[in-house]
C-alpha cells in the first residue's frame, strides 16, 4: 500500500499545497478586501498587504516545488516564513490593537493552526530528504 508520508514526493506535495493555498488566500484578500474587512473586523490595509505577501510567497513556493532537487536553503525560507506567519496571526488574535469579529477570530485561529502544521510538515519532510537520498 502506498504511503505518502514515506514517499520522497511527500515534501514536494506539501510545498505545492502551500503554494496553492497561498494563491487562493492572496487572491481572496485582494479581490474581496472590503467584504473581508467587514466580516473579519480586520483593517483593509492589512488584508491588502497580506494578500500581496501571500502571492509573492506562493510564487516562491511554486518555484521551489518545480525545482529538481528542491533547494534546501529556500525550503528553510518557507518553513521559517510559515512559523512567522503563524506567530503573527497569534499575535493579532491575542493582541489588543485590533478587534476582530468572532468570524475574524476564527479565521486567525485557523491560520495559526494550519500554517504551523504546514511548517511542521515541511520541516519533517526536510529531515527526511537525507534519508530518501540515501535510499
Amino acid at each position: 500500500m502506498f504511503n505518502l508520508l514515506s514517499s520522497p514526493r511527500f515534501l514536494r506535495a506539501v510545498v505545492w499545497f502551500d503554494a496553492f493555498t497561498g494563491v487562493l488566500l492572496g487572491a481572496l484578500h485582494l479581490l474581496l478586501t472590503a467584504q473581508l474587512a467587514e466580516w473579519l473586523g480586520l483593517p483593509a490595509g492589512l488584508l491588502q498587504a497580506t494578500g500581496a505577501m501571500l502571492l509573492v510567497y506562493a510564487a516562491l513556493a511554486t518555484a521551489i516545488a518545480r525545482s529538481e532537487p528542491m533547494p534546501r536553503g529556500w525550503l528553510w525560507v518557507l518553513i521559517v516564513g510559515n512559523f512567522a506567519w503563524a506567530l503573527a496571526s497569534l499575535g493579532l488574535l491575542l493582541g489588543s490593537t485590533l478587534a476582530p469579529t468572532l468570524l475574524g477570530q476564527a479565521y486567525l485561529l485557523v491560520h495559526v493552526v494550519s500554517v504551523a502544521m504546514l511548517a511542521e510538515l515541511q520541516w519533517w519532510g526536510m529531515r527526511r530528504l537525507s534519508t530518501w537520498a540515501a535510499a
